[in-house]
């Protein structure tokens, strides 16, 4: 069974910085495109940030500059480096799978990310 884990949210003020991690299990494949999307009440998820399995990366523009995102192979974990956080980042962040072939897509439980201001 395909589990993502995700950690390292919290409560942090704004200016400072959280790292977020997703531990992936389960596979027999490789995901095509990992990454971290965030969803606020009210609002849709939206992507913040992904990574591919050749390491191209693409960003929201809005966390451009201050988020990173990064994998390590030999653990299947994704990391989220946020920096110089804002009260708009507060939000669920959730770690995401795709598979493109079949296509297949899977989500993290979801961490809640709290920037006060």
């Amino acid at each position: 069974q395909v589990q993502l884990v995700e950690s390292g949210g919290g409560l942090v003020q704004a200016g400072g910085s959280l790292r977020l991690s997703c531990a992936y299990s389960g596979t027999t494949f490789e995901f095509n495109i990992r990454g971290w999307y965030r969803q606020s009440p009210g609002k849709q998820r939206e992507l913040v940030a992904i990574i591919s399995n050749i390491d191209s990366t693409f960003y929201a523009d809005s966390v451009k500059g201050r988020f990173t995102i990064s994998r390590d192979n030999a653990q299947n974990t994704i990391y989220l480096q946020m920096n110089n956080l804002k009260p708009e980042d507060t939000a669920v962040y959730y770690c995401n799978g795709w598979r493109g072939s079949p296509a297949e897509n899977y989500w993290g439980q979801g961490t809640q990310v709290t920037v006060s201001s």
